[in-house]
């Protein structure tokens, strides 16, 4: 398997939204608790990094597999398998080496934090297989963007805050006397869920804009997803509402102070993702139209994480 085969399978272009929510979490925890563990930040990354490539090529391996219309965009061009005649093996070898290297930086990560970390993370890895694996996966059901999104945009954004603050109790478990010990500052994971309402829609969308554009091989394919449960005209309209309610979080955010307010900035990426929603509601192919959801999570997440961190660096230097 060569590099580029390689990078296709995992569709490398596509790493950015799980990225996102990492680089926000780890800015918002310098901004707000003042913390930031750089042993953490590498282990996770990799974890988080590797994981996703491998969810990635063990969902592109079972739609190869479990293909119907075998002709097309989707099929010849988008699969990495069919477009350079990977061979099944090099391909179940690859995912199995992507799961072990994950699992061992996730491991390494709990030692060096705490059982939140454990089980948060056996929970994500657990969701990310389902979505592609077994008799009904998620990403072949109208649950697929409410798990990304929640998932990708809030369980990585509060993990990416947690492993440089794991020891500040906002969140605990312990066992002791046989009984079982539960803690939980709701303040501060409510102000880590409210901003990672950012995320969760921009990710959200991402697979639903996904969903929209294969409508008719996923029907072909008996992949039920939300659209076509609920078809394209409403699917369309949950989609241009889903943008809005994140520009209204981006207000709240600033109004409740959870954020600074040099990041009501922000909202000036309305006007570009204003249009790509247009363009994408006159024409909706994976080919044409698909990276446009791409761009407005980047652009609404990256303008966020960045404004955050040159508060923080102000800050810094003022002191």
């Amino acid at each position: 398997m060569s590099i580029k085969s390689f990078l296709k399978l995992v569709e490398i272009r596509t790493k950015l939204a799980s990225l996102m929510p990492f680089l926000l979490g780890s800015v918002y925890a310098l901004y707000h608790f003042q913390r930031f563990n750089s042993i953490n930040f590498i282990l996770m990354f990799g974890s988080l990094f590797i994981f996703d490539m491998f969810t990635t090529a063990l969902n592109n391996y079972l739609d190869y597999k479990r293909a119907v219309k075998k002709q097309g965009y989707n099929y010849e061009k988008h699969n990495a398998i069919v477009k350079y005649n990977l061979t099944e093996t090099s391909v179940l070898i690859t995912i199995v080496v992507l799961f072990s290297l994950a699992t061992a930086l996730g491991i390494v990560l709990f030692i060096n934090t705490n059982i939140i970390v454990l089980l948060v993370g056996m929970l994500s890895f657990l969701v990310g297989i389902c979505y592609s694996f077994g008799p009904v996966p998620i990403s072949r059901t109208p649950l697929g963007e409410i798990f990304s999104g929640f998932f990708m945009g809030f369980v990585i954004l509060f993990l990416a805050t947690f492993v440089h603050i794991y020891d500040l109790d906002i969140i605990t478990l312990s066992f002791e006397n046989f009984k079982l010990y539960f803690y939980m500052d709701i303040v501060e994971l409510l102000y880590i869920f409210l901003l990672s309402l950012i995320t969760m829609c921009g990710i959200a969308n991402i697979m639903l804009a996904n969903n929209i554009c294969d409508i008719e091989d996923d029907i072909e394919n008996r992949r039920y997803t939300l659209p076509i449960y609920i078809g394209k005209e409403r699917a369309l309209w949950i989609f241009r509402a889903i943008y809005y309610f994140a520009f209204v979080d981006i207000i709240a955010l600033v109004v409740l102070k959870i954020i600074p307010i040099v990041c009501i900035i922000a909202m000036i990426t309305f006007i570009p993702v204003n249009k790509h929603i247009k363009l994408f509601y006159e024409k909706q192919t994976k080919k044409d139209t698909f990276d446009l959801s791409v761009k407005n999570f980047l652009m609404m997440s990256a303008s966020i994480t960045l404004l955050v961190f040159i508060t923080w660096l102000v800050g810094l230097v003022v002191k």
